[in-house]
């Protein structure tokens, strides 16, 4: 099965990754598939919306799995690493929180780690889940 896929970085492909990510996860409980999902859903978001804003860009998602699941994303938009911005502070009321971060926040809470690095011209965010927990 092959574990890349390069598509354009728009939001009504989000379906198209989500696709190729779940034919990966047989081997992952319920729960865990959730977690992968909604963490796919957000970081490809991110990516559509704010990469390449105004223009289009492709987005490389790459898979890998063994005892752990192994999720890049790849762009080469505007340079932001979203794990340098501070958590929300989730004990204020929703009307009260900074806009933003929110999904990020997530991600970071549900995964086992999220990596980001800048490889020359491309973002190169890694989330991580082991599969037995």
């Amino acid at each position: 099965m092959k574990n890349e896929l390069i598509i354009e970085a728009k939001t009504e492909n989000i379906d198209q990754v989500l696709d190729f990510v779940g034919k990966h996860l047989d081997d992952c409980s319920f729960e865990v598939q959730n977690q992968i999902e909604i963490s796919v859903d957000e970081l490809f978001s991110n990516i559509a919306n704010y990469a390449y804003n105004p223009t289009v860009g492709n987005a490389m998602v790459r898979i890998a799995v063994d005892e752990a699941v192994t999720i890049e994303f790849e762009d080469s938009g505007v340079e932001y690493n979203p794990l340098s911005k501070d958590d929300p502070d989730t004990e204020l009321p929703g009307d009260e929180r900074e806009i933003g971060g929110l999904g990020i926040y997530m991600v970071k809470n549900m995964m086992d780690s999220v990596d980001y690095r800048r490889d020359g011209n491309k973002n190169i965010l890694t989330i991580k889940k082991k599969i037995g927990v």
